[in-house]
This record gives structure tokens, C-alpha cells and sequence, in this order.
């Protein structure tokens, strides 16, 4: 069936045949590992030469891709949306809006990916997959090769970004364990995906304004000591924007994307309201202590979870277009 999207004589036969077998050319077709094999062969080994040497020059460059694969895939699908500019006509883009501006960021690297794709296969690779490969190779890269998967590909780029979007489906990190769960399932997916993506909080730096009022200036489950810590590293009025350092989120493995994150959790050693809020139900108590103890468990869990995120919603066949620039739609 995947076969089909390479194939336009396909679905001329199809079309002839309608009436007789009633098959039907359809806009939409699923997304395939190995969709660049023909059309740009070496695309991925691309993506993934930029990655290698973007996070030995900085880990939080993976870290920042994982996160960019969860803003774009949460707000009109895998898209490629986040990564429009403001323009006349569409001044406020997602990128703009207050869950990723000022702390998403990644935008020069996703650049440089493209502008190495448009030099080998010109017009071929979407932008909304070169955010999924990105997101891919920084958690093998991150992982030391633990978590190491397909990303199946053939995407298109959207043409609408709204900084009005993020706010419906991106929750802050200050949200209870409801709030979290109903933000996953409108998407598709369900509490074990939130619980075993919440790992990716082992890697990458948090403003100190998205835990300082409810983890800090106010009574929270907290370990003492990580809360005396955190105090010296942050002003008591971080704000977005403003006085706003940045801190590790994992103290203790901070460029190892592992199942650190999950015995930070047990021993209240984490950043948000989000990531205690795992342990305040049986079911995903019991996943975290899973995630924390078994050996291999979180990795192939997250393997798994990144490509049903990264299938979202997806724009593919005839849906979107091809962006030249991955900051700006095409005009033709």
C-alpha cells in the first residue's frame, strides 16, 4: 500500500477502475520507512551527519530537537508550522506564542539541515520530516545508541501557523496529572505515551520561570536539598523574558537522554509540577517505578512513542507542499 505514494500511474489505474473495483485515489497515504529511498537516497545519512556534529559542539541541540518534534506535532500536526517566520500577512506564527517564545529553539539548526538537503536533492526532503529525523538521531545520538529506531517518513509542510494554537495543546509545566493525560488523548495518545515521553526530561535545560512559583515560592514535594540548590541558580520573580536563567534539568546524567528522569521522580528530585504529578496515580506510579528499575524498559517504550507522535495529524500526498525554506510557505 505504501508503494502506491511512489507510484502516480497507480492511481490513474485506480481511477479507470473506480467503477468496476471501486478504487478510490486517494490525497492522504500513509507515512514509510525508507520514503527518501529513490527520490534522495543519501537524505537521512544528511540529517543525521548535521546532528552528530551539532551536539558534539552542544548536547542541548539534540535536546532541543526531541522537544521542537512535541511543539510542531501537538498544534496542527506534524507540520512543520513552529518553524514559520512572522510575515505581513501572518504577523503571529506559533513560534511566537508564549509556549515557544523565548524557550523553543533549534530553528538555525533545522537551517542548516535544509540548506544541506536543498544542495543534494533540491525540493524533495519536507521540513516536517526533517524535524522527525532530527528528533530521531538526537535520541540515538543522546542515548549513546540505547534508543536507536526508524522514523517512517513522506510528510508534507503546512501553510497556517497561529500563535493562538500552542496555547489550546501545549500545557504549561505547572499542569496536574488530568490536564496532562486529556492533552495527550485528544491527540491520540494515551497515559503510558505521556508518562514515557515525560523521559525526555532527562536531557535539555528549563527556564527557571516554568517551576519558580509552584516549586519554589510556594509549598511543593520538592527534595530540600535540589530546592536549596535551585534557589541559588534562580531569582524568587524569573519571568519569561526577563531575569530568567537556566538550569539542568537532570543533574545527574544531563546529556544522557536514559531512565535517570524516572528516579528522579521516585526521589522528588524534578523540575515541574508535571513531572511529580506522575506519581499521584497508581497506574502511573507504577509505570514510572517500571521505567526507573527494569533495564531497557523506558528505551523501548520511547522508541515506540516517538513515532506514534511523530504521525500525528500528518499532512501527506496531495496535503501541504514542499517548503523551499523551511521559515516561509512557497509561493508560486
Amino acid at each position: 500500500m505504501a508503494a502506491v505514494a511512489a507510484k502516480p500511474h497507480v492511481l490513474v489505474a485506480c481511477a479507470v477502475l473506480l467503477l468496476a473495483v471501486g478504487c478510490q485515489a486517494s490525497p492522504f497515504w500513509p507515512l514509510e520507512i525508507g520514503y527518501y529511498h529513490d527520490k534522495c537516497p543519501q537524505a537521512e545519512a544528511v540529517v543525521k551527519g548535521v546532528m552528530e556534529k551539532a551536539i558534539s559542539q552542544n548536547p542541548g541541540n539534540g535536546a532541543a530537537m526531541i522537544r521542537m518534534l512535541f511543539h510542531d506535532c501537538f498544534v496542527e500536526g506534524c507540520d512543520a508550522s513552529v518553524l514559520l517566520d512572522p510575515t505581513p500577512f501572518s504577523p503571529t506564527p506559533e513560534k511566537l506564542s508564549p509556549p515557544n517564545d523565548p524557550t523553543l529553539r533549534g530553528f538555525e539548526l533545522i537551517d542548516a539541515i535544509k540548506d544541506a538537503l536543498e544542495a543534494a536533492c533540491p525540493g524533495v526532503v519536507s521540513c516536517a520530516d526533517i524535524v522527525a529525523f532530527a528528533a530521531r538521531d538526537a535520541s540515538c545520538i543522546l542515548s549513546r545508541g540505547k534508543v536507536n529506531f526508524q522514523m517512517p517518513s513522506g510528510r508534507r509542510d503546512g501553510t497556517f501557523s497561529n500563535a493562538s494554537e500552542p496555547l489550546k495543546f501545549l500545557v504549561p509545566p505547572t499542569s496536574n496529572l488530568s490536564d496532562l493525560v486529556a492533552s495527550f488523548v485528544i491527540k491520540g495518545l494515551n497515559t503510558e505515551d505521556l508518562v514515557v515521553l515525560s523521559g525526555a526530561h532527562t536531557i535539555g535545560r528549563s527556564h527557571c520561570s516554568s517551576f519558580v512559583s509552584d516549586r519554589l515560592n510556594t509549598p511543593s514535594d520538592i527534595n530540600g536539598g535540589l530546592a536549596a540548590f535551585l534557589r541559588g541558580q534562580c531569582p524568587a520573580d524569573a519571568t519569561p523574558g526577563g531575569n530568567d536563567p537556566t538550569v539542568m534539568q537532570d543533574v545527574v546524567t544531563p546529556n544522557k537522554l536514559d531512565r535517570q528522569y524516572y528516579k528522579n521522580v521516585l526521589s522528588h528530585t524534578v523540575l515541574f509540577t508535571s513531572d511529580a504529578a506522575l506519581m499521584t496515580s497508581a497506574e502511573t506510579a507504577r509505570m514510572v517505578v517500571e521505567n526507573a528499575k527494569i533495564p531497557g524498559w523506558w528505551e523501548d517504550k520511547f522508541e515506540k512513542a516517538m513515532v506514534k507522535m511523530a504521525g500525528i495529524e500528518v499532512k501527506t500526498g496531495y496535503q501541504g507542499q514542499i517548503r523551499k525554506n523551511c521559515r516561509a510557505i512557497n509561493h508560486y
